[in-house]
């Protein structure tokens, strides 16, 4: 079975920036998309960046511009950078893996606060 770790999430204040990072606890197996997700309290969950196993990207309109995703296919690791933060990103993020076969695999999440 394979778990998801995320890790960097925070506080920071209007403007600020964060990196998230997600890693699997093992290796051995092919991810075809990775993506993030966030939850706002009271609100259903949304994607955020999304990338293939060939690089190609996509976002949401609201960070394009702002967030970049990327990963390592060796290490099977996925990293959103988070730039220009705003008081509207804040969330629990999770980290998605789309296994080769159609599993799907979720992080436990981590909080991205945006505040002055």
């Amino acid at each position: 079975q394979v778990h998801l770790v995320e890790s960097g999430g925070g506080l920071v204040q209007p403007g600020g920036s964060l990196k998230l990072n997600c890693a699997a606890s093992r290796s051995g197996f092919r991810v075809y998309g990775m993506a993030w997700y966030r939850q706002a309290p009271g609100k259903q969950r949304e994607l955020v960046a999304a990338i293939d196993s060939g690089g190609i990207t996509n976002y949401r309109d609201s960070v394009k511009g702002r967030f970049t995703i990327s990963r390592d296919n060796a290490q099977n690791t996925v990293h959103l950078q988070m730039n220009s933060l705003k008081p509207e990103d804040t969330a629990v993020y999770y980290c998605n893996f789309l296994l080769l076969g159609g599993t799907d695999v979720w992080g436990q999440g981590t909080q991205v606060t945006v505040s002055s």
